[in-house]
């Protein structure tokens, strides 16, 4: 592992050093014509395969199924994050990320049926990357990486821990574990076709208001929905006060 993030940190930094930056570019998006490119591959890949696929499971298989798979997927997600809640000193975040893992596991068979939200305790999703930024570790020029979409370079080179500690790559049978990752990819996408028809239709640059939203988004979950002003952060680790506990 530690080997393949070296790789990823060394591959990035040829990116960085290869792309060459206009002097209109975005400053947080100084890759934008590779990331464009990608962003492109990225649709042609949705539209001819993953948003087909997603429209079909979502019309046939019975809305009480969907919402199980999608409750077990994020029980799992509950997993990681209680950890990422601990290595952010967050105990109250982490103790209900914990119990929302333990009584949904015991309760809601295995995650199926969600019990931890009608007991109303919350989930607060965490992932590496929000680890790493919630220690100052900066964002990084903005990445659209193949498949997976908007990132940053932080979250980019994040990503390889938490497929790593992903329960799922624990699945010795190769084919099934496969089949796991595809049915949470499908599920995935389901749940974004009402989102994703609505950005079609808006007569908008697509690209530009995906990287918009993404970075906005992403920093409201670094920062637990209150984010400091941009102008006084500069996503700068030496001025970025770490987010509230």
């Amino acid at each position: 592992m530690k080997q393949y993030l070296s790789r990823l940190v060394m591959v990035a930094s040829l990116v960085l050093v290869g792309c060459a930056t206009s002097p209109m570019a975005n400053p947080k998006d100084p890759w934008e014509p590779m990331n464009r490119k990608v962003a492109s591959f990225n649709d042609t890949i949705d539209d001819n395969v993953l948003k087909p696929v997603a429209t079909g499971y979502r019309n046939v298989v019975p809305e009480l199924i969907q919402t199980g798979v999608r409750n077990v997927f994020n029980n799992l997600a509950d997993m990681w994050s209680t950890v990422n809640n601990a290595l952010q000193l967050k105990p109250v975040h982490t103790v209900e990320s914990l119990g929302r893992v333990v009584v949904n596991t015991v309760f809601g068979i295995y995650g199926i049926f969600d019990v931890a939200t009608y007991l109303k305790l919350e989930r607060h999703s965490e992932d590496f990357g929000q680890t790493l930024g919630y220690w100052g570790v900066p964002n990084g020029p903005y990445l659209v990486l193949p498949l997976f979409g908007p990132s940053t370079l932080r979250d980019g080179v994040s990503m390889p821990v938490d497929f790593a500690v992903s329960p799922s790559q624990y699945i010795n049978d190769i084919p099934t574990r496969n089949q796991v990752f595809a049915l949470r990819l499908v599920s995935k996408r389901a749940e974004l076709l009402k989102s994703g028809r609505m950005l079609e239709e808006a007569s908008i640059d697509k690209y530009s208001f995906s990287r918009d939203a993404f970075l906005q988004y992403r920093r409201s979950q670094i920062y637990d929905g209150n984010p400091p002003d941009e102008e006084d952060s500069n996503d700068d680790p030496s001025a970025n006060p770490l987010p509230a506990k």
